[in-house]
């Protein structure tokens, strides 16, 4: 998350510090002067107290402004998809199939959905390959532990 670089809290006591020296700098400043005339100590009364309102309005102003969110426009994150050379190693975890004529607790990767899914069907190793009848036909699978012991990963995608 951006942060900026001076917060709130860093702010408020240079502020308040600030505020007191100049409140202070009215109040002496009104009585130092020797004492004249009422109307002039009126006209003093009035421009202290207009000069503390204008430093109180620019304070609260400047507070205001602190409160501010910083938006900007979300970008989601989209990954790089990954070179062939290592893709070619992400098996679909949707082909691993149940086929009982070959197993009662076995799974295989179907070669069906392999060619439809995956690219790279032809290229996986023979020696996972596995031939069974279903019957009716000879059906092909590859042995899913087989081809984890050989780099091949089986993910959702």
């Amino acid at each position: 998350m951006f942060r900026s670089p001076r917060s709130s809290a860093d702010i408020k006591p240079h502020r308040k510090f600030i505020t007191l020296i100049v409140a202070a700098a009215v109040a002496v400043t009104g009585f130092s002067a020797a004492p004249a005339r009422a109307d002039e100590d009126i006209a003093k009364v009035l421009a202290g107290l207009a000069v503390l309102g204008i430093i109180g309005a620019i304070v609260k102003n400047n507070r205001d402004d602190d409160h501010q969110q910083v938006t900007r426009p979300h970008r989601p994150h989209r990954p790089k998809p990954l070179p062939p050379r290592v893709a070619r190693y992400d098996l679909p975890a949707q082909c691993v199939r149940y086929f009982p004529r070959y197993s009662q607790s076995r799974t295989l990767m179907g070669r069906g959905c392999l060619r439809k899914q995956y690219g790279f069907e032809h290229k996986l190793p023979r020696a996972c390959q596995v031939t069974f009848w279903n019957g009716k036909r000879n059906r092909v699978g590859y042995r899913p532990d087989c081809l984890k012991n050989r780099g091949y990963r089986i993910t959702r995608r």
